[in-house]
């Protein structure tokens, strides 16, 4: 699908190191009507975090539940440690304590 075809560009630009590509392909899918899933949101959020872009990464967690796209354990956890990698620890600590309320944990 085309969604796959999407998560696999994102997926490519965050192993090269191209975060700032990787949203652009993330942000050109609504426009494209392909609809975002577990798979393009954590391609993403991965991508924000391995440069440690946290807010950008707190921004794709909203829009997965404004979509009401399920996210799974390791797509917060990637977003938790983009919070860590930029020094926002209290984010990260928020975004557990949602996570595990969220579970029922």
């Amino acid at each position: 699908s085309d969604a796959i075809t999407f998560s696999a560009a994102i997926s490519a630009c965050e192993k090269g190191g191209e975060w700032v590509n990787a949203l652009q392909v993330f942000r050109s899918m609504p426009p494209s009507m392909v609809e975002c899933n577990t798979f393009t949101f954590s391609a993403a959020i991965s991508a924000c975090e391995k440069v440690g872009e946290w807010q950008k990464a707190l921004q794709a967690v909203s829009a997965m539940a404004w979509q009401s796209v399920e996210s799974q354990t390791i797509t917060l956890s990637a977003a938790i440690s983009a919070c860590e990698k930029g020094g926002e620890w209290e984010a990260a600590v928020q975004l557990f304590k949602a996570m595990a309320r969220d579970r029922g944990e």
